[in-house]
């Protein structure tokens, strides 16, 4: 079922960028229709303007192996900080996730993905699935994410990646499906976008190994 409302339900009374460094904060007043059909009180709402991100998982359907990076999180640290978020205190901010980066202007999300994979496990996409795009947290961040499969040759694939220029400090490692079950059964994957792309490769195992083995 789609949302009866649009954004033509929404009218923005004021805009301003609150802050503008490594990322942007920008405060919005605005109104939005309800349900009952009359409009909202203005509301101020700040938004992180993350931008648009690309994932992707990398699969070698030939060998049944997952691709897998582990790297430091900011955010995942300053998490840790927050003593009133115990679910996370013993956590690590080095966490598991899959390939991903940002969308610069001008490229195309499938383009972001086959570049990433290069700089961050050193893979080459020999074809590309798309998964689907969500929003990561619309609440209060602008990052529409579209995630992506890829089917990879794993055969050399380990080691540390990604760029020097961005600071980047990425492992590569593989693992089997079987194994990366069992480390979303044992929560040892934090990271939100791993977890989706895991849990649909789960559904749809049978069906890459059909098209890509």
């Amino acid at each position: 079922m789609k949302p009866a409302k649009t954004a033509q339900d929404v009218e923005i009374v004021k805009r301003e960028t609150v802050f503008d460094g490594y990322f942007q904060m920008v405060q919005y007043h605005l109104r939005h229709r309800k349900f009952d059909g009359d409009w909202s009180d203005t509301l101020s709402r700040e938004v992180f303007q993350r931008g648009a991100v690309t994932a992707v998982l990398p699969y070698d359907a030939k060998l049944d192996r997952l691709v897998l990076i582990e790297q430091f999180r900011t955010g995942a640290w300053a998490a840790m900080e927050d003593d009133t978020l115990f679910p996370l205190a013993s956590s690590s901010p080095w966490l598991i996730e899959i390939v991903a980066g940002v969308v610069e202007e001008g490229e195309a999300p499938e383009d972001v993905a086959r570049r990433e994979l290069v700089e961050e496990s050193n893979c080459t996409a020999l074809d590309i699935q798309h998964v689907m795009t969500i929003h990561a947290t619309p609440g209060a961040v602008n990052e529409p994410l579209a995630i992506f499969c890829a089917h990879i040759d794993s055969t050399d694939v380990g080691g540390t990646h990604g760029l020097d220029s961005e600071g980047e400090d990425i492992k590569v490692f593989t693992v089997s499906p079987g194994e990366a079950m069992a480390m979303l059964d044992a929560g040892q994957v934090l990271n939100a976008t791993a977890v989706i792309a895991l849990q649909w490769f789960a559904l749809n195992h049978d069906k890459l190994r059909q098209r890509w083995g």
